[in-house]
């Protein structure tokens, strides 16, 4: 008997509470979302803090309410129901031939365990997940990473420890690219007005958007 749910809904194949096992005997919990069809595909995954059970919409109602108003192709031609924080809606990629996973990380949501971010300790959990979602026989044996913000730099974290199915990955507004954008608009302010770059305008007192959220 499987210790996890498995159903079939919204043109998926879902499987809720996947436990992956840890080097060090945590079980780590995961949700797949794939295709109804047997086979092989590649996967993304996402591991990070924020509760892959937390609705966007619920647990961040007003950056949800924005971005539904101001980019409404991120909210179309899907049901919404598994719209997560910063991570990819699995009904606009399982459709093209993907899988998603989503783990919660060490201590946090539906995982138990210690939460201390960023450590040596949850990058190797990463490590982990990344080669168990290869082994797993609805997996090509190709895993990409995905997510904005803390997702995206766990993925710089993981991919230096250089996982043999890590084949891609799409880290946006990661911590490094926040960094050098303040460090530019730093280096930008010590300037002279005239010397200033026109796309920093920071005399007039605003900012250009993060290019890692638009």
């Amino acid at each position: 008997m499987s210790d996890y749910r498995s159903e079939v809904r919204d043109g998926m194949r879902i499987d809720w509470d996947v436990p992956i096992k840890m080097d060090d005997g945590i079980v780590l919990r995961a949700d797949v979302f794939r295709p109804i069809e047997p086979g092989k595909y590649p996967a993304l995954v996402s591991y990070g803090p924020y509760g892959k059970g937390l609705a966007f919409q619920e647990g961040y109602k007003t950056a949800w309410d924005i971005m539904a108003r101001d980019y409404p192709d991120a909210v179309a031609n899907s049901t919404n129901k598994y719209q997560n924080w910063e991570v990819v809606d699995p009904e606009k990629w399982v459709p093209d031939g993907y899988v998603c996973v989503r783990v919660d990380s060490r201590g946090a949501g539906r995982s138990p365990g210690y939460l201390d971010h960023n450590n040596a300790r949850e990058n190797r959990d990463f490590y982990n997940c990344i080669e168990w979602v290869a082994a797993q026989s609805w997996c090509s044996g190709k895993v990409g990473l995905n997510g904005i913000s803390y997702y995206a730099s766990s993925q710089w974290r993981a991919a230096a420890l250089q996982p043999p199915a890590h084949t891609g990955m799409n880290a946006q507004s990661s911590h490094s690219s926040h960094a050098a954008i303040f460090a530019n608009r730093a280096a930008a302010a010590r300037r002279s007005p005239s010397e200033r770059p026109s796309m920093w305008p920071i005399a007039s007192g605003t900012l250009p958007a993060n290019p890692g959220h638009a």
